[in-house]
């Protein structure tokens, strides 16, 4: 009789251990998940942050042009602006990554325009600052592209892990239960741009 609550008493260990130590390595796990999401939305924002601080040499590199459209200019300056002045801190929430990515979108259809426009001045796209500019642009969109794509592949990877049972009952005891957001293609980019020489 004793020799069997001893084995009820040490199997009832066994399992409080095993669940501890799951609980703890589901925990574990979330906490490097988040982590990894943390570090790789600074990547994006740092890459955002270079093609923004490409701009104001390319507006001026433009504006050296006297008759240069004006409003062209001041639309990429304006978007810049705007970019600018959202703020988020840390992973953002599906909120502010909607208005991050709504800014930015503006940012690159005003550089967009700024460069079909310069197509019309070949006095600008002639100097070699401009040459060098928007070489450095492209390779930024470029970065932004891949840093977004590994954005979206470490949240995939949380929100799968978050989601899971029995993690996701943890998830929810200790505050991981919000999903992180994703970057989303532009509205209207399933659709081919019109293109238009005349």
């Amino acid at each position: 009789m004793k020799s069997a609550a001893i084995g009820c008493f040490v199997l009832a260990l066994v399992l409080i251990f095993s669940v501890v130590a799951y609980g703890v390595s589901a925990y574990n796990g979330l906490v490097g998940l988040d982590e990894a999401v943390d570090s790789a939305w600074a990547q994006v924002e740092n890459v955002y942050q270079r093609r923004a601080d490409l701009i104001p040499n390319l507006v001026a590199t433009v504006k050296g042009s006297a008759d240069f459209e004006q409003d062209t200019l001041n639309q990429v300056i304006e978007a810049r602006s705007k970019v600018g002045s959202i703020n988020v801190s840390g992973t953002p929430t599906a909120e502010q990554m909607q208005s991050f990515q709504q800014a930015q979108g503006g940012l690159s259809s005003a550089l967009s325009r700024l460069l079909v426009v310069v197509e019309r001045y070949p006095d600008i796209k002639s100097t070699e600052n401009f040459r060098d500019l928007q070489a450095q642009l492209e390779g930024a969109e470029n970065r932004i592209a891949v840093e977004r794509k590994r954005y979206n592949e470490v949240a995939q990877s949380f929100n799968t892990k978050r989601r899971r049972f029995p993690t996701s009952v943890i998830a929810g005891w200790f505050g991981f239960d919000e999903p992180k957001p994703y970057f989303e293609s532009d509205q209207g980019a399933d659709k081919a741009p019109t293109v238009d020489f005349s």
